[in-house]
């Protein structure tokens, strides 16, 4: 049964890792490993997602909002137009992952969570991430993004089903490939996972249904608020910074992470 610390500390990493391009999946299994914490449960992962999806949300309310207004019958509204274009471009990017899923998911639940192939994934999709921020474009906007483009980073995305890849790490890669500037290819990767935590966060509560067990209010709710409030902070802040401060540091860290990894699982 999870105690309130350990709702406390993997809500926090969670929230943290959700939007860095780190790969959280590491995260949760080498922390719990380190420290010698129980399964956390299907309850607590509902919790954890409704928690950095709240934050997402909060944080991108003009964009969805410009999205909503667009859907309206009103021709007159403004920005409409790059509302919708902005609404479509989310939707061809989500369709691979949720494709992926339904056909991969119990290999990805069962043979690909294994410590050494998380290891391997972090490091290699770490390189190609600086080599796509180091050789990538910087000119482009998100403006500029075509359903082509949106399709080859949501099919890059799907790949973020093999733990230790990192959703986020890997819609970034693939948008500085495709010649976005930093803070276009940060933005575009965050909006697209309001529809992927969204669907995550449905199937895992449906499950959740079936499921034999107990639910503690207080976890969940400690799960929510600490995931939600930590995440807030790394869009704020990530989203300031990332213009000059470019990739390499998270790059590194995941080089020291799976060598870890490689290392704690021998």
């Amino acid at each position: 049964m999870i105690d309130p610390l350990q709702a406390i500390g993997l809500a926090f990493i969670q929230g943290i890792t959700e939007f860095l391009p780190v790969s959280s999946s590491a995260h949760l299994v080498l922390v719990p490993s380190l420290l010698g914490w129980p399964d956390q449960g299907l309850a607590f992962d509902v919790a954890v997602h409704l928690g950095t999806l709240v934050a997402v949300v909060g944080y991108f309310r003009s964009d969805l909002w410009a999205i909503v207004r667009a859907c309206l019958p009103i021709d007159s509204v403004k920005g409409s137009a790059e509302g919708l274009a902005l609404a479509k471009l989310l939707l061809v990017a989500s369709l691979p992952v949720f494709a992926a899923g339904a056909v991969f998911e119990e290999v990805v639940e069962t043979a690909l969570r294994n410590p050494h192939v998380i290891a391997t994934t972090t490091a290699v999709f770490g390189i190609l991430l600086w080599a796509a921020d180091r050789l990538g474009g910087r000119r482009r906007t998100l403006e500029t993004l075509r359903w082509s483009d949106a399709l080859l980073i949501g099919l890059a995305q799907a790949m973020a089903l093999v733990p230790g890849v990192s959703r986020a790490g890997v819609t970034m890669t693939a948008a500085r490939a495709l010649g976005l500037d930093r803070r276009s290819a940060v933005r575009f990767s965050f909006l697209l996972a309001i529809p992927v935590i969204l669907g995550a966060s449905v199937f895992k509560a449906i499950d959740l249904v079936g499921s034999p067990q107990a639910m503690l209010w207080y976890v969940f709710g400690l799960g929510v608020v600490v995931s939600a409030c930590s995440a807030w902070c790394v869009l704020v802040v990530f989203l300031r910074v990332i213009e000059k401060s470019g990739m390499l540091v998270f790059v590194l860290y995941r080089l020291l992470l799976a060598a870890f990894l490689f290392y704690w699982f021998q």
